[in-house]
Order: C-alpha cells, then sequence, then structure tokens
C-alpha cells in the first residue's frame, strides 16, 4: 500500500497526455515564465540599488513620490471596492434576468476592454470636465470632478469593472436557485440569503475579481492622465511619475519607483489570495 501511495505521483507523471511529455512541457513553461517575467522583473530589482541604500531610501521618499503612490494605491483600492460592489449587481442581473438590450448591456460591460485607453481617458475628461455635461451641472453645486483625485478614482472605476463582472457571471452562471428557494422556504429574509448563501459562494469569485480590479487600476495610465489633470502633490499618479523621470534620464529613480509599486502590488495580490483560498476552504 506504501509503495503504491509513494509511486503514485510517478504514476501521474508518466501518464499520456496531449501535450508533448511532462519534461518538455515543464521546460518550455520555465523558458517563457523566464523569458517574459523573470528577467524583466529582476533587471527591475537590481537597477534601483545602483543609487545605494541611502540613494534608494532617498528616492522612494520624496513627498512627490509619496503623494503619487498614495493616490496610485489609494485610488485602486477605492476604486475596486466599488467595482466590487456594483461589479456583482451587474453580473447578478445579466446571468438571472431577461430584459429587453440584455445583449446590448452586456457588450458594453467589455467596452473598457476594448477601447483605447488613451480614448477612454478623452472622453471622460470631456463628460466630467466644467464645460462638460456632467460636468457642467456638478460644477454648480461646487463638484469638481476633473483634474482632481475624484476623476483619478472614476477612470480606475471605468477601466476596472469588466474584470470584476466577468469573473463573476461564470459563477453565478454555475450556482443553483434551489439553495436560496430552500433559504426562503425555511422563513430566511433576502438579507440572510444574501449573506448566509449567496455570498459565502461568490467569495472566491468575488475577491479573485476585486484583485484583478485593482491591479489593473494600480498600473493604469493612459485612461487617468487626461482627467487627472497631472498636479504635482494634488493629482499626479505613480506611473506618470516614473514617465516623467524616464524623460529625465533618471532610470533609476524611476525603477525604485517601479521596485515599490511591484513590492506593494505583490503583498496586496499575495493576500488576497490567500484570503481567497481560506474562503474556498471555508467553503
Amino acid at each position: 500500500m506504501r509503495s503504491a501511495a509513494i509511486s503514485s505521483p510517478f504514476a501521474r507523471l508518466r501518464n499520456p497526455s496531449v501535450l508533448p511529455g511532462f519534461g518538455l512541457t515543464l521546460g518550455f513553461t520555465l523558458f517563457y515564465l523566464s523569458a517574459i517575467v523573470l528577467i524583466p522583473l529582476t533587471a527591475l530589482l537590481l537597477k534601483p540599488w545602483t543609487l545605494g541604500w541611502s540613494g534608494f531610501i532617498a528616492a522612494i521618499t520624496e513627498p512627490r513620490v509619496l503623494a503619487a503612490l498614495k493616490l496610485s494605491f489609494g485610488g485602486a483600492a477605492i476604486a475596486a471596492v466599488v467595482n466590487a460592489v456594483f461589479g456583482l449587481i451587474v453580473a447578478w442581473t445579466l446571468v438571472r434576468y431577461r430584459f429587453p438590450g440584455k445583449r446590448l448591456v452586456d457588450a458594453l460591460v467589455d467596452l473598457p476592454f476594448a477601447l483605447p485607453t488613451a480614448v477612454a481617458g478623452i472622453a471622460l475628461s470631456a463628460l466630467y470636465a466644467s464645460n462638460g455635461w456632467l460636468g457642467g451641472p456638478l460644477s454648480l453645486l461646487n463638484i469638481k470632478i476633473a483634474f482632481t483625485p475624484i476623476g483619478v478614482i472614476f477612470a480606475l472605476i471605468f477601466i476596472g469593472l469588466p474584470f470584476v463582472v466577468r469573473t463573476l457571471q461564470p459563477v453565478i452562471a454555475d450556482m443553483s436557485a434551489e439553495a436560496e428557494e430552500a433559504a426562503a422556504t425555511l422563513g430566511a429574509t433576502r438579507f440572510q440569503t444574501l449573506r448566509r448563501v449567496v455570498l459565502p459562494a461568490l467569495a472566491p469569485a468575488l475577491v479573485t475579481g476585486t484583485g484583478l480590479a485593482f491591479a489593473r487600476a494600480v498600473g493604469e495610465y493612459g485612461s487617468v492622465i487626461f482627467i487627472a489633470g497631472n498636479l504635482p502633490m494634488k493629482s499626479e499618479i505613480a506611473p506618470l511619475l516614473i514617465i516623467i523621470k524616464l524623460q529625465q534620464y533618471d532610470y533609476e529613480g524611476a525603477a525604485a519607483i517601479g521596485l515599490v509599486m511591484l513590492a506593494a502590488s505583490f503583498v496586496i495580490i499575495l493576500a488576497l489570495n490567500l484570503f481567497q483560498s481560506l474562503l474556498a476552504a471555508r467553503r
């Protein structure tokens, strides 16, 4: 029994597959990941240290850099939370209900994917500018969207919504309505059914979609710069600051900011993945 259990992993490696063997497939996987991911990231990890430890700390603690990082990560977090709530509602509506124009609404969800980011930025800035369709009426109420951090968050919400919706849709489609009906039969209210039946089943997918939306928002550039106004210490995002430093031939400073963004994004996404695994295990 023990020998069979020990040899079973090796037996699985020898099982026939549609791919040409485990060794060749694994070798190609490692080569591809190294060429596309590991080597560029290694260069990013090594470049800032030409400044030395003190130079690296000085580069990432400049007030302008800290303000840009705060806006990028804070805005991305707020946008991800908003998309988690409204993305769930949109995905639920598209899966569970039939209504006229459903296919059109479903196609509109993918528009941020297909639309060039510069076009999205121009459209948002024209919409929320002081003379825009929405910016004009809002300016009468002393509410300014364009060229403020609020405009940055609006742009990040726009580009992050499809990640949540498309992640949740197949999970909602696979959910059976019998559990909801059973909860209603046992006297559960709609809120209790949502909290104890629906959300636990959707939680892993919701965390995944929220994490994807956050990751996309942190590095978003094209759709943000037009509506942000790019005012230092106010509406300047970290990716734009990296571009500025590259234009100034400050490659080490740009790499230092990129390294901080990489480390922070990795820690946050790792935490989300661990949380997702915990939810899946509890389920």
